[in-house]
């Protein structure tokens, strides 16, 4: 059962009070009297026997270390200040190409080593002058010790950073409230008859027994449900916004495994010398570049002089507007998903003088947008993602599933499509993500199957700065195991990847949901250069 604790207590929001528009309050605390099951469209899917393989094999992709039994004390948990690295071999011969192992040690607060894995790293070289970077591959040893391997890929002094974004007993309390509250997110939506109208609270799982609105989708069998309005009739919703986020979710210990300063993303210190010198490849050498699109592959990329240079296909620079006008002069391109694809529409309308945006009155930040280029016949348009999606007001008329949108695109060598579908669902268990790609997935391939030259693009989540609220919600890590469940899902179909992650862990910028401008910059050139690759 999802909601263990059928006795919510009065913060919850099945026992919050919703006022409707017109004043009528009416109380949902009635839904802590029943132990009747919750309406989880998830638990109850029917799987093929390969979804169910499937499934099963993403689920054992991402399992996680966990401690031993039993509670363990703060001061037992991951310290990053006590805990150190060291680079392996810090004065050989490095040259470019080569390969570079760190070992980190991690310890607790009382400065004893630990004996088990679970923390969550990030790991990146970099050389502040050559505004270069790159992200590292962590190896968990499960005895406290990880390896972290870069390859070194431009030559001059190469620096290395280790933080620990999450000590691996954060991470079973993640766990926890990932699979027993996927309703500490809760949506609502309104539904208006007349000059009357009621507000309720709605999700992908409700607990108790009041009578509900059943707005399961019928293509995708994607689930949604709200709880009926008193007077009105579920065909009067009008709109779906984000309700609110749960408080009070943590005990005090372990409210204690995220503080700020702490242990959430906090830099974790070399030993010895924390960087190398690297010299440059010898004139035999060249550069050879993996073709084949690995969307596994690490790192697929790295930054020099700020510019994102990927290792498995050529990106070239969109530096002026008439470039990116030529590179979609008669292209569709329909951008889907969170607002972090919403940036993409931004950035084109704003930098490329005659693409303009076409009012359709949609509600700020929420769309859907559109821009026309008339002169050069480009039309480029954003829509979010169906429900869950945390945004204020969507008429229910503009709720739509990108699968249900892709199966409406006759497609072909003038359409451009690119995805990123991650942030809104970091609360649910991973199955409610699994399902949605699934969907996704399936009409991508029928797309593919009836317009084999339309060209689809995904971009990956990326990293994000984190609070100790922010964590609860949207932390990296659950980010981290979703687009690791999203690069399998999407691996050996032909559609192309930009690593939105790689290129937000190896910024020297701080980390931020929305990316600032020049990342957001070096994601459209890898972007379009998929679009128009260079003729070589």
């Amino acid at each position: 059962n999802l909601f263990p604790s059928q006795n919510l207590d009065d913060d919850t929001v099945s026992g919050s009070n919703w006022i409707t528009e017109n004043n009528v309050q009416h109380s949902l605390s009635q839904a802590n009297k029943t132990t009747r099951k919750p309406y989880c469209g998830y638990m109850q899917q029917t799987l093929s026997k390969r979804e169910q393989e499937e499934q099963e094999m993403l689920l054992a992709a991402i399992q996680w270390p966990k401690p031993p039994d039993g509670k363990i004390a703060f001061a037992q948990s991951t310290d990053p200040t006590r805990s150190d690295f060291v680079i392996v071999k810090p004065s050989r011969f490095f040259k470019v190409g080569d390969e570079l192992e760190v070992l980190v040690r991690m310890r607790d607060f009382q400065g004893k080593p630990k004996k088990y894995g679970g923390d969550y790293l990030q790991a990146r070289i970099h050389s502040p002058l050559l505004k270069a970077g790159a992200t590292g591959r962590i190896v968990d040893c499960h005895n406290g010790l990880y390896k972290v391997f870069f390859t070194l890929l431009w030559p001059g002094e190469v620096k290395v950073s280790v933080s620990l974004v999450h000590p691996s007993e954060a991470i079973q309390v993640l766990l926890r409230l990932r699979e027993e509250r996927p309703d500490r997110v809760y949506f609502k939506s309104s539904f208006k008859s007349g000059r009357y109208s009621e507000t309720t609270e709605c999700n992908v799982c409700l607990p108790g027994d009041l009578p509900v609105c059943n707005f399961t989708d019928p293509y995708t069998g994607e689930p949604w449900f709200c709880y009926k309005p008193r007077k009105l009739s579920c065909a009067s919703r009008i709109s779906h916004a984000k309700g609110g986020y749960l408080k009070g979710l943590l005990t005090k210990e372990e409210s204690l495994f995220f503080q700020s300063h702490v242990n959430i993303k906090r830099p974790i210190l070399s030993s010895g010398p924390d960087s190398v010198i690297v010299k440059p490849k010898g004139f035999t050498d060249s550069i050879s570049m993996n073709r084949a699109e690995d969307p596994t592959a690490s790192p697929s990329g790295y930054y020099y002089e700020d510019q994102w240079r990927s290792r498995t296909h050529w990106i070239h620079n969109f530096n002026k507007s008439d470039d990116i006008t030529e590179c979609l002069q008669g292209k569709v391109i329909h951008l889907f998903g969170d607002s972090t694809i919403r940036q993409w529409f931004e950035y084109l309308t704003a930098f490329v003088p005659d693409l303009v945006e076409f009012n359709l009155r949609s509600p700020k930040n929420v769309g859907p947008f559109m821009s026309v280029d008339l002169k050069h016949n480009i039309l480029l348009k954003f829509r979010c993602h169906g429900p869950p999606i945390r945004f204020s007001t969507v008429f229910s008329s503009e709720l739509r599933y990108i699968a249900n949108e892709l199966n409406g695109i006759v497609g072909g060598r003038s359409t451009v499509i690119a995805i990123t579908i991650w942030s809104h669902f970091s609360t649910f268990p991973v199955e409610v993500y699994i399902r949605r790609l699934r969907n996704i997935r399936r009409s991508i391939i029928q797309l593919l199957d009836r317009s084999p030259e339309t060209l689809i693009i995904i971009r990956t989540a990326n990293v994000q700065e984190l609070g100790p609220e922010v964590s609860l919600f949207n932390s990296d890590w659950y980010s981290f195991q979703l687009d690791s469940v999203m690069r399998k899902m999407f691996s050996g179909i032909a559609v192309h990847f930009v690593d939105a992650w790689e290129m937000s862990v190896a910024h020297y910028l701080p980390h931020n949901l929305h990316p600032q401008e020049v990342i957001v910059k070096n994601q459209i050139d890898a972007f379009l250069s998929y679009v128009c690759p260079l003729q070589t």
